[in-house]
């Protein structure tokens, strides 16, 4: 696979691939994270993708040789409000959705490359992330995998109730000019 930089031309994706992740998860019973209903479905959400990939930088993965797109991630130059403030320069990933007929095939490992790889070239050391860590915690976990490590949990309240999330970050071995 390839990773490309995307755009605002990249929203349809993004709204596609959330929404067969929620179907995938409220299909194993799992509504806790995003629900069940479709981000597509969800009131502004062509709006807010659409923003979302035109204020960001958008990375996409595709296949070697052509094909659907496998997964897409969104970073932020700082953390969504609410999180703490990284205090220094940072990559913030807003968003990394596989395909989930691609689960395990390193989409996820190489978006994450990819978005530290950036980072390092815009000299910036740090690379943050929140996640949902309720439930059996294997998506703050799966980050671990990649190299992230845990630094602050939080609770966010939403209208279904409270939601565990998990603040975790990656240095990207270059030291950023503060």
């Amino acid at each position: 696979m390839h990773v490309r930089t995307g755009g605002p031309d990249s929203a349809p994706l993004l709204l596609g691939l959330l929404d067969a992740a929620v179907a995938r998860l409220a299909a194993r019973g799992r509504t806790d994270q995003w629900g069940a209903q479709p981000w597509s479905q969800r009131p502004d959400a062509a709006r807010r993708a659409a923003r979302v990939t035109a204020e960001n930088l958008v990375l996409v993965a595709e296949p070697e040789r052509g094909g659907a797109p496998l997964g897409i991630c969104v970073l932020a130059d700082r953390a969504p409000g609410g999180l703490p403030p990284a205090g220094e320069p940072e990559l913030f990933v807003r968003r990394t959705v596989t395909d989930p007929a691609h689960r395990g095939a390193g989409v996820g490992a190489a978006l994450v490359a990819e978005a530290r790889r950036r980072a390092r070239e815009r000299g910036i050391g740090l690379l943050r992330v929140d996640c949902y860590a309720g439930g059996d915690g294997r998506l703050a976990a799966q980050y671990e995998r990649l190299g992230f490590t845990r630094t602050a949990a939080f609770t966010e309240d939403r209208p279904t109730g409270p939601w565990p999330g998990q603040l975790l970050e990656l240095r990207t071995g270059r030291r950023s000019a503060v």
